[in-house]
């Protein structure tokens, strides 16, 4: 597990020089550790190293790490993040273990995970997903409909809006995906101004390839796995 311990230190540094690189202030992009497919012993390699903020893309085997995890003290206040796909019929799983949701972009999934969190937890925390670049294929909301999905989630109970995530199709040119980037940032911005009562604060932007250009261009959380845990 050495090895693990030596990645993760290495994104730690790429984040940390990039937001230097940038101008931006130290400490001011989170590390969300993608551990999907990646078992238990590798999440508290990683963990203990001082990682805070784990995602999962597939609820069910999310669910079951963070059952386990929550469990052992070592373990029990890491925080889980959900950047999968939500089906209706796993929303009530991912309101009862998962402390975010990073891919809400439909009312009907954020009205189910409104009614399914349990009154004994803190709100959920969730972002909307934008698909920003127009890929047929993808999830996300469009720009244009955002406002009026951001305006619906933020008036549920239960839940807690706190901004965007976005997964742009890869570019090999750098300049074309750092204005990709931009444009997502000048969107969040946008609602920020549009819902001026809302915290939305995180702009969850960028994975192991491009996250100094996220970090260029805004981004608050980078959502990070084959740089720290491998090829699955």
């Amino acid at each position: 597990m050495e090895i693990l311990v030596q990645h993760y230190q290495a994104v730690c540094e790429r984040i940390t020089q990039a937001t230097k690189a940038c101008g931006r202030e130290a400490g001011s992009v989170r590390l969300l550790a993608v551990s999907k497919t990646f078992g238990v012993d590798a999440i508290r390699t990683v963990a203990a190293c001082g990682q805070v903020d784990f995602g999962e893309n597939y609820i069910q085997e999310g669910v079951e790490k963070i059952q386990q995890l929550r469990a052992e003290p070592a373990t029990a206040a890491l925080v889980w993040h959900c950047i999968g796909p939500i089906q209706s019929n796993k929303t009530r799983l991912v309101a009862e273990h998962f402390d975010w949701v990073h891919s809400i972009d439909r009312l009907k999934i954020a009205q189910r995970l409104s009614e399914q969190r349990p009154e004994h937890l803190p709100p959920l925390q969730v972002c909307l997903q934008v698909n920003i670049d127009g890929g047929p294929t993808k999830s996300g909301v469009t720009p244009e409909e955002l406002l009026d999905l951001a305006q619906a989630v933020a008036s549920l109970p239960r839940l807690r809006l706190r901004g965007l995530m976005t997964i742009p199709d890869p570019h090999p040119d750098e300049a074309a995906m750092l204005a990709v980037h931009q444009r997502t940032a000048q969107v969040w911005r946008q609602l920020q101004s549009q819902l001026p009562d809302q915290t939305l604060d995180v702009l969850s932007m960028g994975m192991t390839a491009d996250l100094a250009l996220a970090i260029e261009a805004g981004s608050t959380l980078v959502r990070v796995g084959t740089a720290i845990f491998g090829r699955r």
